[in-house]
This record gives structure tokens, C-alpha cells and sequence, in this order.
């Protein structure tokens, strides 16, 4: 009995746990000869199988109406609708993500009968085909092969239906039996294959397309803005130096993409936190065949007067613009009513999930989220990141922030150790460095976000009397310094190898008994789009300015610097920094999987 062969490097290396039983042939054995014994199953591409949830033939659309009714019957009907979601091989891009399994050719007589089954457990979650004058034809629930097809050396194909949720329902096992009873007598072999997991992009991956929100809604009449809202501005500054990012870094223009939303797009254009992206594979004799799956964010809201529910609607931005060939979206979520008390809508945004690069021990990287006893995202959708089995999480306490996530205070970007990266972090206390050591140099009436339409504009005398007075951004740091204990133990990195941004901090009002909250008073630094490993879309910090200089912009270009990496400014302050973002919470990216 011989295993498919599987390279220590390749995608399936980690999923070969799994034993084939009964008679599994290795590709390079023939199979062309009838045998008379028993039944033998090939695995010529190995024993991963992709969750076919893409939409090769652009079959799934959305109805008029589906981007802004408050429903989740809309939600549940749009996640339905893909490839594996019916019994037809759409093409022969569909095809490719099939995983093929070969049947010996069997000498039986013509009475003889052969079945593919499931155990009745995975059933629901992979569908074999069998190919058929040149088409695949779903064996369904009975998988009858006649004494024709085992004669000829029966091709199978095999699609996963859905990713890995919960191991206590499904754990990735695809157990596919071939049994063939001929004159009285039935043997069996067996070829135990396993979904592919799902695996987050990071941010050294170039980016290879780029979205992110544009006034307006999506269909139907343009919305007037109430009065009483104060929508996100200039727009086209934001759009405009995001496009010039890009293009500097190599970024083709077709790539960077703006999105009309929702008829209510103001309330929603943080394109970061609808999605989280990843991505499965499984090794071909071409190399590996990929699929992007769009990890929907689990927010689930309901209307003021409690009568409906949806999940989070721009969410359905994914379906609309992004699901196609190559590209399915999983969502997964607890309808508010079923939830722990502790669950909050706002760690639920993907803004709150991100990934480190592989490192020693880690080869395909970690999770990282925030998330505390305080505050927590909803546990099906850890469960369902945990699942997969490949990436770890770290976790870190984001509770104090008033927005509560992850991408506000560290990032990833490339540099020169052995691992190849770093993490760049907000640090409030080299602002403060900074404004002290203006103030010494006789420029304390130096204005902070002059130009900007901010309403408040301290000079560096009067923040730096603020903050001896409230303590905010010694308070920020301690938090930081926790995370960073974290973040330091778990990876190996060492204090001197963080690079270190300046962003300064304020406590707000959080809510009706709630204490109060942290959140960034001049744009967080960190919380950036890498465009590629040397290339980082920053906001502008719109920082004092000394001898013509920002003092913020010139101690992030020579931080970054220094492990080889590019800033290109972003004008973010209107369009995102004033409504609690920055870049990395407006944009998103679909990223080049190596």
C-alpha cells in the first residue's frame, strides 16, 4: 500500500496525516492492465481536495434591492449560490478544481456492480463525480458504477462543498470507498483525502488588486447625505493619493478600484473590516491550482425596533464585485440573540484579524486578533479561523481601544534579520519625544493637522499640557507595551528590531457605563496598506511642522527606511482618520499567493 506523492514543501505535505486504507496507488504506478483482484484507487494530483465555492460560470448575481434590505434571508441566499452548491461541472475551469481519483480497470463480468460512497457524516460536505463520454455526472447519494465503468477504469472527481467550521461537526476528512461486487463476492478499497485549508494572505505578499469605497450608492437613485450626518470628505484627495501610491509601487491603475456601496454608503466605507481575505491550494503536475476565499466579516445587526436582522450589508460588496472564477466567500456568524454578552460588534469588523508572515516553527505564519475577557469577537468565526489547523493565533488585548482593533497599533513590513520582517508600531511616547524636543527648540506654537478640516487644532504647548494633565498617551503605551510582551514572546522578535511610529492618543467617551476608551488623536501610523514589501500606503500625519518639515512624516520615512521600505502619503484625515480609520481600515487587497 503506497502513498500519493507529496513533497515535504508542497500544500499538502501538512494534510497527509491522514493514511490511505485498502488500495491506494501512488501517480506513477500504471493502472492500464484489467486486474481480476481487487479494487485500487489512484490519487494522480494527491489527496487535497479545494472547497469549490467560487463561481466560474458568473452565475450568481444579485437581485435588485439585495444590497440594502435589511434581511438575512438575503445574506443565506447569496453564500448558497456557487459551484459546489448543485450537482454541474460549469466548464473547464470548474474542472480544475476538481481533485481526480483513478479506478483500476477491473476485470468483472457484466453482472457485476461497484458503488462510490461517503460515510454518511461527510456527506454533506464533498460530491463525487464520475466522467462520462467526456462529462462529469454526479454520482449522487447511490454513486452506481456500472461493469462498463469498471472495466474501463473508472474516472472520478472529487469537489469539497464547504471549508472546515467546527471539527465537532466536520474535521476536513473526505473518505471516498469504491465497492464492487462481482459473482457473489464484494472487496473494497478506500482513499482517504482531506479539504484544503484556508490560509490568510499577509501583508508581504504584493498586493495585485486594490479596493476600497467611493461616495455613492451602488444602484438605484443617488442618496442626499442627511444633514444631521456628516459624511466622510475629500474623497477625491484620498482617491486621488491612493492612486499614486499604487502607481508608484507598480500597481497597475486597473487594479485600484473604488466601490459605490449602499444607499446609506456613508455610514460604511471601511472596506477593511467586510472581509478578511485567504486562500486554498492543492499541488497539480502544473503547479499549484489556488483558490481566494473572502472570509466576511460575522457582523450581524439588527433594526432599531428589533422586527429585522442582517448581516453587516456592505458585506455583500463581496458578492456583488469581487465572487467570481477563482474567488469564493465564506461567511460565518451568531445571530445577535444567541450570542455571550461579551461579544462586541466592533471586534467582529476584519479590520481585527490579520496574519504574520511564516517564521522558524511556524511555516505558514499566524492569526493575530484582538480580543479579551472585556471584549471578544464572535467565537464561531475563531472557531472557524482555529479550524483550519495551519496558522496559530496570537492574541492580543485591544479592549482598550475605543474601535478595539489589532490593525490600529502594529503591522507588518518587511526587514533585514533572519526572518525577513518586523512589525511596525504605534508608539506614543516618541510623539510626545517629538513634541518635547520641538518645544525646546522654541516651536511650541507649531500647529497640529493645520490644513485639515479638523476642529481641533492644538498647538505642541497645548497638547503637551493636556497630556500632562490626563496622562492619555502614557496610558496608550502602557497598553502597547502589554501587546508588545505579547507579540515579542511569541515570534522571537527582539525590542530592537520594532520600528516605531509616532501617533498620538486621547481618551473618549465609550458608552453608558463603559469606561473610557483610547483612540488615535493624529493618524495612526501603522495602520497602513502594504502595497509590497518595500512599498507602505501611510496616512498623513499631518504632524507640526518645523524648517518646513512634518515632524511625524520625516520619523516614519527614516524608520521604515531602515529595513528598506518606502512610504507613499495618503490623504486619509477626512475621508477616514475623523471617522475613528485610517488607510488599512478604507482599503482592502487581494494579494499575490506564492
Amino acid at each position: 500500500m503506497k502513498r500519493p506523492l507529496i513533497t515535504p514543501s508542497s500544500p499538502a505535505a501538512a494534510l497527509a496525516g491522514a493514511a490511505v486504507v485498502a488500495t491506494l496507488v501512488a501517480p506513477g504506478n500504471a493502472l492500464a492492465a484489467a486486474s481480476p483482484g481487487r479494487p485500487e484507487l489512484r490519487a494522480p494530483e494527491g489527496t487535497v481536495v479545494l472547497p469549490n465555492l467560487d463561481d466560474d460560470a458568473r452565475r450568481c448575481t444579485l437581485r435588485p434591492g439585495d444590497l440594502d434590505r435589511l434581511d438575512v434571508a438575503v445574506d443565506e441566499r447569496l453564500a448558497a449560490c456557487n459551484d459546489a452548491a448543485d450537482e454541474v461541472v460549469d466548464g473547464p475551469d470548474d474542472a480544475e478544481d476538481l481533485t481526480p481519483l483513478r479506478a483500476a480497470p477491473l476485470a468483472v463480468s457484466g453482472r457485476a456492480r461497484g458503488r462510490v460512497s461517503l460515510p454518511a457524516a461527510q456527506a454533506p460536505y464533498a460530491r463525487v463525480f464520475v466522467v462520462r463520454g467526456g462529462r462529469y455526472v454526479s454520482l449522487g447519494s447511490d454513486g452506481r458504477l456500472s461493469a462498463e465503468d469498471l472495466r474501463g477504469g473508472a474516472r472520478l472527481a472529487v469537489e469539497a462543498r464547504d471549508i472546515v467550521r467546527d471539527p465537532k461537526r466536520w474535521d476536513g476528512r473526505i473518505e471516498v470507498t469504491l465497492s464492487v461486487t462481482d459473482r457473489g463476492t464484494t472487496r473494497s478499497a478506500r482513499a482517504a483525502l482531506r479539504v484544503a485549508p484556508v490560509l490568510l494572505q499577509n501583508d508581504l505578499q504584493r498586493a495585485q488588486h486594490v479596493f476600497a469605497a467611493a461616495p455613492g450608492p451602488g444602484e438605484g437613485q443617488p442618496v442626499e447625505v442627511p444633514a444631521a450626518k456628516r459624511p466622510p470628505g475629500q474623497w477625491r484627495e484620498f482617491a486621488d493619493s491612493l492612486r499614486a501610491a499604487a502607481r508608484e509601487s507598480g500597481l497597475p491603475e486597473r487594479e485600484v478600484r473604488f466601490q459605490p456601496g449602499t444607499a446609506q454608503w456613508w455610514k460604511d466605507i471601511w472596506r477593511q473590516d467586510i472581509a478578511e481575505p485567504g486562500y486554498v491550494t492543492r499541488p497539480t503536475p502544473h503547479g499549484p491550482h489556488t483558490l481566494r476565499i473572502l472570509l466576511r466579516s460575522p457582523n450581524y445587526w439588527t433594526s432599531p425596533d428589533g422586527r429585522s436582522a442582517s448581516m453587516r450589508r456592505a458585506g455583500r460588496l463581496l458578492y456583488r464585485d469581487l465572487r467570481g472564477p477563482g474567488v469564493g466567500v465564506i461567511q460565518q456568524y451568531t445571530p445577535t440573540e444567541r450570542r455571550e454578552k461579551n461579544v462586541d460588534e466592533l471586534l467582529n469588523f476584519t479590520g481585527n484579524f490579520e496574519s504574520l508572515p511564516p517564521y522558524a516553527g511556524r511555516p505558514r505564519g499566524r492569526i493575530l486578533y484582538g480580543s479579551s475577557a472585556e471584549r471578544r469577537p464572535d467565537p464561531s468565526f475563531v472557531t472557524m479561523l482555529t479550524a483550519q489547523g495551519q496558522q496559530p493565533p496570537v492574541v492580543l488585548d485591544t479592549s482598550w481601544l475605543l474601535v478595539g482593533h489589532v490593525d490600529e497599533t502594529v503591522h507588518v513590513v518587511r526587514a533585514d534579520n533572519a526572518r525577513g520582517w518586523t512589525l511596525a508600531v504605534s508608539d506614543p511616547r516618541k510623539a510626545l519625544d517629538l513634541l518635547k524636543e520641538a518645544r525646546r527648540g522654541g516651536e511650541g506654537g507649531r500647529r497640529l493637522f493645520d490644513g485639515t478640516d479638523a476642529e481641533a487644532k492644538p498647538t505642541v504647548d497645548q497638547f503637551l499640557r493636556y497630556e500632562e494633565h490626563a496622562g492619555d498617551n502614557e496610558d496608550a503605551a502602557r497598553h502597547i507595551d502589554g501587546q508588545l510582551a505579547v507579540l515579542l514572546r511569541e515570534t522571537g522578535l527582539k525590542p530592537e528590531e520594532l520600528v516605531r511610529l509616532p501617533v498620538l492618543y486621547y481618551r473618549v467617551d465609550a458608552g453608558e457605563g463603559l469606561p473610557r476608551r483610547h483612540i488615535a488623536f493624529s493618524p495612526a501610523l501603522a495602520n497602513g496598506l502594504s502595497l509590497t514589501a518595500r512599498d507602505f500606503a501611510a496616512p498623513d500625519p499631518h504632524g507640526p511642522r518645523v524648517a518646513g518639515r512634518d515632524l511625524f512624516r520625516d520619523e516614519t520615512e527614516r524608520a521604515l527606511a531602515r529595513g528598506g521600505v518606502r512610504v507613499h502619503w495618503v490623504e486619509n484625515f477626512s475621508w477616514a482618520h475623523l471617522g475613528g480609520g485610517e488607510v488599512h481600515c478604507a482599503t482592502n487587497a487581494l494579494r499575490e499567493i506564492t
